[in-house]
């Protein structure tokens, strides 16, 4: 069973989260939170696989308490930023902090529940196109962080840094491969790659990677 946390200041929108996972045969709601610091705290004690949370709650919100979760004593669990935009200048920063990708509070039953599941595999919930968008408009807004290591990206092969450029621009593996001439299976073999040889965790930390090494530039 995949294990959920639901974290949200909303009673009601928990208890429709709750109706959607508890309706899933492979997934149970292990708890609900909600604040941030609850939810980290929940987390801790939980062991979830997934937390679905919301960014914007009172006191600790979400891009803290995914912080804390992804820093320690939540073993391997996963964070899912849900927003009511899909330009929210929070998401970003939450994506930096180690969640695994954000969904629209108006995502279809269907679609949340398979989210869940991709997340668990390893994978990202946010489309590449979307998560382009998203530091396109923030990336300059947010606190200046050092710089990946060049030598993070003189790891990697002159193909695998150009697949990680068309990663940071939007495009899906099918495109990637049509870009490249290559089929979709050498392109995910490339990511795969690229995942292990810079330590990071799914194609979203891959596109954030991109973007502050200075690979791929806000607005190209």
């Amino acid at each position: 069973m995949i294990r959920v946390l639901l974290a949200d200041d909303q009673a009601l929108v928990r208890t429709g989260f709750r109706m959607i996972v508890e309706n899933a045969p492979d997934m149970e709601v292990v708890g609900e939170a909600g604040d941030g610091a609850e939810a980290a705290a929940m987390a801790a004690e939980t062991g979830p696989d997934i937390v679905l949370m919301d960014v914007r709650m009172p006191d600790v919100d979400g891009v803290e308490a995914t912080r804390r979760i992804c820093a320690g004593g939540a073993g391997h669990a996963r964070i899912v930023i849900l927003t009511t935009f899909d330009l929210d200048e929070y998401v970003y920063a939450a994506l930096h902090a180690g969640a695994s990708g954000f969904l629209l509070k108006d995502t279809l039953a269907a679609d949340l529940l398979s989210a869940v599941r991709v997340v668990v595999r390893g994978d990202a919930v946010v489309a590449p196109s979307v998560t382009r968008r998203l530091i396109d408009r923030y990336a300059g807004t947010l606190p200046e962080r050092p710089a990946p290591t060049a030598a993070g990206l003189r790891a990697l092969t002159d193909r695998e840094r150009e697949v990680l450029a068309l990663i940071a621009r939007g495009l899906s593996n099918t495109e990637i491969g049509a870009r490249i001439h290559v089929t979709e299976g050498t392109v995910k073999t490339h990511v795969s790659r690229i995942l292990s040889k810079l330590h990071l965790r799914d194609r979203v930390q891959a596109v954030v990677y991109a973007y502050e090494s200075g690979l791929a530039r806000s607005g190209r």
